[in-house]
């Protein structure tokens, strides 16, 4: 599948319409974000039911505001219109396969069950 550009006016359909959307948070001028690039167009070629969406900081300044985007690259996933996956830095191919793999392999009611009830005590500290 083709990476899609995701501008505000297109954000909420795309979180909304895919069953897992992929953002990647970039700028021309970041070196590491262009050299992500061909990774993460690779990846979109690996996952065609997963959504592979660029967010350009620079012509989309609220959106990366509305997300306290505050490094680039940055990645951020939804899995039925939720936040599962949030985080700064350029990954490998290998670690950007296996993220999506996990995401894929979420037990979503875990989820949403969790988010209801909060984390259990010492959970998400490492």
């Amino acid at each position: 599948m083709a990476v899609i550009d995701i501008t505000q006016d297109r954000l909420e359909a795309a979180i909304r319409d895919s069953g897992t959307l992929i953002l990647d948070f970039w700028a021309p001028w970041c070196a590491p974000c262009r050299a992500f690039a061909p990774i993460f167009e690779e990846a979109s070629e690996q996952f065609p039911d997963v959504v592979f969406g660029k967010v350009n900081t620079e012509e989309e300044q609220q959106l990366a505001a509305l997300f306290q985007i505050r490094s680039i690259p940055t990645l951020m996933i939804f899995r039925e219109q939720i936040i599962v996956f949030n985080q700064p830095g350029m990954l490998s191919a290998s670690q950007l396969n296996e993220v999506l793999e996990k995401v894929a392999a979420l037990d979503m009611d875990d989820v949403r069950s969790k988010m209801e009830t909060g984390p259990e005590p010492g959970e998400g500290q490492g």
